[in-house]
């Protein structure tokens, strides 16, 4: 007779997939927020005197708000 349900060990795995840790959230979002300011970083020094002033200004904040997401987000890291 064949067992109903999942096995344990999928079971246990699919949980762990679809229910991740706060840990594994925080950690994904800092690794997004710090290519968003990688990226724009890179695209204003190699890329800056090609770009028009409209397109310059919003790179600038982009850059200033993943920068100040990115430090807030840390400072709550590193205070718990």
């Amino acid at each position: 007779m064949m067992p109903r349900g999942l096995p344990s060990g999928l079971a246990v795995t699919t949980i762990e997939i679809f229910n991740p840790k706060k840990d594994v959230i925080v950690d994904m979002i800092m690794v997004q927020l710090l290519t968003i300011t990688l990226s724009l970083l890179a695209i204003l020094m190699f890329k800056g005197g090609d770009i028009n002033g409209n397109d310059m200004a919003w790179m600038v904040g982009g850059l200033f708000s993943s920068f100040l997401l990115a430090s807030a987000i840390y400072s709550r890291i590193t205070s718990v």
